[in-house]
């Protein structure tokens, strides 16, 4: 059968893009050079050009390959992982970029992607999953690289992989009673949170500020010109918008720079002040409709491959979402976690056009010859009559 391909995703993923166009125009009005206004826009085009030849080679080539790439992939994102902790570009008080000429490359994002790839090629492997001893090498798979995220430090990059880890081992069919590990881990994680406020037990893992930006959002007035000023800035830039919005022109805290990272991470309240109320809920059914479709590709796969492989995609994107959107409104700890398709970057509109690509893949391929589901072996009856229960070994044919 003729490879389909999926347009509504192709559809949702474009609108997206070309809407982040005319943000991203808005939310660097102030800080582009004066002698090319249009500088981040010709930078985020040229990543769009580029994501999507990423999106067609990703698409193209047949899943099923992605299976004996999984070890070079693996061992690939870990190695760039390596590279960026000894020879990183630090920025931020983080060491998370690759130096590439006139271009920074983040392997934290491209890792994203490597470990839905290969972590979908492991569990596909898994004949069972009911056992704790079953989920060690799962759990040690995921864990080395987000320990190397960890160490740049990139506590966003870290989360994505949890919630990448959590809808894969759902969907690879993990009982539930295992899947507590997850919450059971977030309750141990606040009440060591809670113990260091309260008693000064330290958290090797993180640093005084990443635990200031994970809780300053639940009061940012605490510390309203450090760690709250981008949370009140946003929340801000998010009322300012009201109904419909300020217009492209008209948005004060994008025109006059009152917002850090308008167009990377708090994107999402940019679009806020720019698209209102109205714009800002029309995105997020575009990304619903986006995430469900992702869903149903999981369900449609041909093979269990191809739904773990689009069920990480599902919860990257859903993730990214959740967390960018409810950072930017005040409702969600400052994790740094850039909104999929609309921010502002080149590593993470390569990462995510990837993702779409292997949505395509899977789709396109759900229901070519080549799979064939097990079935048992039963003798061939070349007569009208049935043969007797015993040549079945009891069971008569259905």
């Amino acid at each position: 059968m003729r490879f389909q391909i999926d347009y509504l995703t192709l559809v949702l993923m474009y609108l997206l893009a070309v809407v982040s166009i005319f943000v991203i125009a808005s939310a660097t009005r102030s800080i582009a050079p004066p002698h090319d206004p249009l500088y981040f826009v010709k930078r985020q085009v040229l990543w769009i050009a580029v994501g999507t030849v990423v999106l067609v080679v990703t698409t193209a080539i047949n899943y099923e390959t992605f299976k004996k790439l999984s070890p070079y992939i693996y061992w690939g994102a870990i190695l760039l992982l390596l590279v960026v902790l000894v020879h990183g570009h630090t920025a931020l008080g983080a060491q998370r970029w690759i130096q590439l000429g006139p271009f920074q490359l983040q392997p934290s994002e491209l890792a994203k992607i490597a470990i839905i790839v290969t972590l979908a090629t492991h569990l596909d492997k898994k004949k069972s999953l009911t056992h704790w001893r079953d989920l060690i090498s799962p759990l040690v798979h995921v864990g080395l690289p987000m320990l190397l995220i960890l160490k740049q430090p990139d506590l966003g990059t870290t989360l994505v992989f949890v919630a990448i880890t959590v809808g894969m081992f759902y969907m690879a069919g993990v009982p539930w009673t295992k899947m507590l590990i997850f919450p059971a881990g977030l309750g141990l994680m606040v009440l060591w949170i809670y113990l260091h406020y309260r008693f000064g037990i330290k958290i090797p893992i993180m640093h005084n500020y990443q635990l200031n930006r994970l809780l300053i959002f639940l009061n940012p007035n605490k510390d309203p010109l450090g760690a709250g000023f981008n949370v009140i800035q946003s929340r801000i830039a998010v009322g300012t918008g009201g109904l419909f919005g300020a217009g492209l022109t008209g948005a004060p805290a994008n025109l006059l720079g009152f917002l850090p990272e308008s167009y990377t991470d708090f994107i999402y309240a940019a679009i806020g002040e720019v698209m209102g109320f109205v714009g800002s809920v029309a995105i997020l059914l575009v990304y619903l409709i986006l995430i469900a479709r992702a869903v149903y590709i999981a369900y449609q796969a041909k093979d269990r491959f191809g739904t773990l492989l689009a069920s990480g995609v599902a919860s990257l994107i859903a993730f990214h979402v959740i967390e960018s959107a409810g950072m930017a409104t005040g409702i969600m700890p400052v994790a740094g976690v850039p909104l999929p398709f609309m921010s502002y970057g080149g590593s993470a509109f390569l990462a995510d056009s990837a993702g779409i690509g292997i949505l395509l893949n899977v789709y396109g391929r759900r229901r070519t010859a080549s799979y064939r589901p097990a079935v048992a072996k039963v003798p061939v009856v070349y007569s009208n009559q049935l043969p007797e229960p015993e040549t079945l070994g009891g069971q008569l044919p259905s």
